[in-house]
Formats: C-alpha cells, structure tokens, sequence
C-alpha cells in the first residue's frame, strides 16, 4: 500500500511539476530562452518540485483558514443583529455548512486527470490507489483543519476539546457522503462527478447553506446538545462509512466510467459550444464587401457575425439609456439628494473603470475571432507576417472599438447630464471629461483584450484554454479593476490621467504587436 501511494504521489507530482514548466514556457520571451529539453533538466525539475511541494502545503492550510474565517466574520454579523451567543452561532453554522461541503467535495469523486493516468492509461490497481490517496486526503483534511478551528473556535469561546473534534466530525461527514455514494453506485449503476452535481444535490446544498445562515439571521440556532448529538452520530457513521469504502470492490469500473463519461461531457460542451457560435452566422449568400484585402475579409466577418458580435452590445446601449433617463429624472424630481450626488460625481469616477471592464465585449470578441476565423487562418504562413499582423490589427480593433462605444457614450453623456441637473460644475471642462474618458476606459479594455489575445493566444486547435499566462493576466486586470473601486479621486484630474494613458496604452500595444504577435499568434498545442 504504501509503495502504491508513493508511485501515485510521484505521478501527481511530476503532473503538476511539468505542469508548472510548461507554464513557465507559456510567458512572452521567457518561453523562448526556456527549451523543451527543460522537462528533463534535473535543476528546473527540483525548482518546480520545490514549487509543487510548497503548493501542497499552502492548500493543506490556506482555503480552511479561508474556510472558517468567512464563518467566524459571518457570526460576527449575525451577532450584532441578534442576541444569539457566538459559539452557538459558530457551532450551527459550522454543522449545515460541513453537510453542504460534503455532498459537494468528498474528495473521491474528482474526475481529475491523474486518477485517468494511473489507473487508465498505467492500470494501477484501482482500489489500492484509491485507498491510499483517498486516506492521504482525509489526513490533510484534519490536519489542515486543526488550526483554523482552534485560532476561530477559542475567539468565539468554544471549547478546547470541541474545537479538536470538529475536524474530525468534518472528515467523518466527507466520508460518509462518499460511502453513501458507493452504495448507490452498488444499488443503482450511478457514478458522481464532483465538477458537475446533479439538479437534486444542489437543491439540498441549497436547503442546508440557508438552514446554516439564514436561521441564526432570524433569530434561531439548533441547540448545542442537539448539535453534538448529532455531531456524535455523524462520526459514528464515518467510522462505519470507512469499513465501507475499504471494502468496497468495484473501484476500476467505477472511475472507468466517471472517468469516460467526464471526458466526453467536455468534448460535448465544447462541441455545444462551437455549435452555438456557429448558429449566430449568417449564411446569406449575399453577403458581400466592396472592400479589398484585409479590409474585405474583416469586412465579410463583422457582417457575417453580426449577431454575436453587436446584438449584447445593443442591449447593453439600451438599458444604459433607461438607467440615466431614470437617474436624471430622479435627481430632477427630489432635489434634496442632488447635492450628494453632486459631490459624488466629482470623486467618484474611477468607480467607473470596473463597470467599463465589465460590460467590454473584448473577450466575446477574440473568441468568435478564433473560433469561427483564425483557428483556420493560422495554418497559413502569410497570415503571421509582421505587417499583415499589424493590419488586421489595427483593422479588427476599430471595429472592436465601434462595438463597445455606444453603452460607452451613453454612460459618459449620462454622467455629464446627471452632474448638470444635480447643481452643475464650477469647471465646464469636466462635463467633457465625463464623456472622453469613459470613451477612453472603454477603447483602452478594447486595445487590452485584442493585444491578450494576439500576444498570449490561448486557444488551441480544440477550442480549449491553454495559456496559464492568458489567465494570470486576465486575473490581475480584474483585480486592478477592482480596486479602482476602492478609489475617490477628483473627477478632472483622473480623467485627464485615463485619456493620456490610453492614447499611450494604443501607441506601446501597437508596437508590442509587430515585434511580438509573429511569434505569439499562432496555435497552442
């Protein structure tokens, strides 16, 4: 048993070890000096290994301290509202929630790809693997538990002895969720997938998370000796449920079966996907262009694609109009709020460089730009010229940019209307800035998500996501965003500061890709 965990924790490892180089040689320039050799290189593995070893660690502790600090702040909220005690609160909440996380996480039910490497492809005894690794998870479980629910469970005046049972009434809860679903699996023929629950597991999810924090909202939390009695019980069954899961004998046709059917749920999504990009094409005949060259064949796709690429876009134009006709008129009507709204206006702007990241239509349109053009087009040689790049750049980002100027324009008008009805400004030039800086946020998260996309291509020839550097970038913008919200600066100057940095973010993008899209822009293997 333990030689079987051994050769299962080592193919996971080298999984995530080759996982982490081959991320390395996703990054711009660094994936040029980093050769394939590497995935043999004794050095870089050992990196990568330390890497892998330290992320075990980390997830051992970090997302149960994460875990139980939403509850502890949760608690803290229903306290101030309630006369509840904290430990009471923490105790029911702490009960519901483990069930919910139960029946959606029993950590053996993860179609997971190096489940189908070891007993699939090198046909590992299928049981022996997933006892063991199955007991590896449960001890990372306790153990990563232990000190999340001592750190929270004494600053709520838990018990010291609780708090040490608690992470093991969690993994008796996982594993008698997981014995359950063996049985049915024995009765019935039915396998789990964790990554997709069924209609009926979410709706007592749902059941248990509302049981969990809507109850001590209102005023009501299950009694402690009623909890621990059934705190007790649910340990009891675990330690029945792991009798179960030992003995149970049919292991190998039950991953075979998650497994394919998992495999064959994302080749069906992905060709529902490209079914449904395809059935917004217009396939009139006669659709034609009096336009030559890249500006023909850019041309027959913007109107050949019309539907996907303008019809969100329109309907974001028009609730934007009914929501600055409302505010006008609502600030027009009650004018005892338009000194407020004044002030608002007038800090408040950088607000609005999260809701222009939101409603940008740049990914959708990189998407339909590989899934119905270039994925094609890439096998050409010409079509990764520098020049012939940088054209059909400049091209398709006009036209991006029409896409996403509308709401655009609207939301700066409004502001510009809202700032006039609700007092005015001693500065005319803001009512200006108003408009030309939404304009500018929303042409900058154009350029943005076009240059991404020519310069981290992360699609390949199956219509998957490929590029772990496509999603790092793509995360830190939202963060960035994000935070921008946090932000009161005065209207005038940070409008001033966004126009200037888009024009300049437009002039570096296109420089970025000539010298760098003939290398970056092509398919992901």
């Amino acid at each position: 048993m333990i030689n079987d965990f051994l050769i299962s924790f080592s193919l996971k490892n080298t999984y995530r070890v080759n996982g982490i180089i081959y991320c390395l040689k996703q990054i711009p320039l660094l994936g040029r000096l980093l050769p394939s050799s590497l995935y043999g290189a004794g050095g870089l593995k050992l990196f990568a290994g330390i890497l892998s070893a330290l992320w075990e660690v980390i997830s051992t502790f970090a997302g149960k301290l994460i875990y139980m600090s939403l509850i502890f702040f949760g608690v803290q909220m229903i306290c101030e509202d309630t006369l509840l005690p904290e430990g009471g609160v923490f105790l029911h909440m702490l009960f519901f929630l483990t069930a919910a996380g139960a029946l959606m996480n029993t950590y053996m039910f993860n179609p997971s790809n190096d489940k189908y490497y070891a007993m699939i492809l090198m046909r590992m005894d299928a049981k022996r693997y997933t006892l063991t690794n199955y007991g590896y998870t449960v001890l990372k479980v306790i153990i990563g538990f232990i000190p999340a629910v001592l750190l929270f469970g004494m600053l709520l005046s838990v018990p010291l002895w609780l708090c040490m049972l608690i992470p093991v009434f969690i993994a008796a809860m996982k594993a008698a969720v997981a014995a359950a679903y063996l049985l049915i699996y024995e009765k019935s023929g039915k396998t789990f997938n964790e990554n997709g629950p069924s209609a009926v597991i979410w709706i007592i999810v749902l059941l248990l998370f509302g049981a969990g924090c809507v109850l001590p909202a209102i005023g009501f939390i299950i009694p402690r000796p009623v909890l621990l009695t059934a705190a007790a019980a649910a340990v009891a069954l675990g330690i029945l449920s792991c009798m179960k899961i030992i003995r149970f004998g049919s292991y190998r046709e039950m991953y075979r079966r998650i497994l394919t059917t998992a495999k064959s749920q994302v080749r069906a999504k992905q060709t529902q996907t490209a079914d449904r990009s395809r059935s917004f094409i217009s396939a009139k005949g006669d659709i034609s262009s009096s336009r030559t060259g890249f500006e023909y064949f850019n041309d027959l796709f913007i109107k050949r694609h019309r539907r996907i690429l303008w019809r969100s876009a329109l309907r974001q134009t028009a609730v934007c109009v009914c929501l600055v006709l409302a505010a006008v008129a609502g600030v027009a009507l009650f004018p005892q709020v338009q000194e407020d709204v004044n002030d608002l206006l007038m800090v408040y702007l950088p607000y609005f460089v999260f809701i222009m990241y939101a409603i940008n239509r740049g990914i959708g349109f990189t998407q339909a730009l590989f899934m119905n053009c270039d994925h094609s087009m890439l096998t050409y040689s010409f079509y990764k010229q520098p020049k012939s790049i940088l054209r059909l750049f400049v091209i398709r980002l006009r036209d991006i940019i029409k896409i996403n100027l509308p709401p655009a324009l609207v939301i700066g008008a409004g502001l510009s209307a809202l700032l006039f009805v609700s007092g005015g400004t001693d500065n005319p030039l803001n009512y200006a800035v108003f408009v030309v800086s939404i304009a500018a946020l929303s042409i900058f998260f154009s350029v943005h998500h076009l240059t991404m996309y020519y310069l981290l291509q992360p699609y390949n020839a199956g219509l998957e996501m490929k590029s772990g550097t496509y999603k790092i970038v793509s995360l830190i913008t939202y963060f960035a965003c994000f935070a921008f919200m946090q932000m009161r600066l005065p209207t005038f100057a940070f409008g001033v500061v966004a126009i200037c940095f888009c024009v300049l973010y437009c002039i570096v993008a296109s420089v970025l890709i000539y010298k760098l899209a003939p290398r970056t822009f092509r398919l992901r293997t």
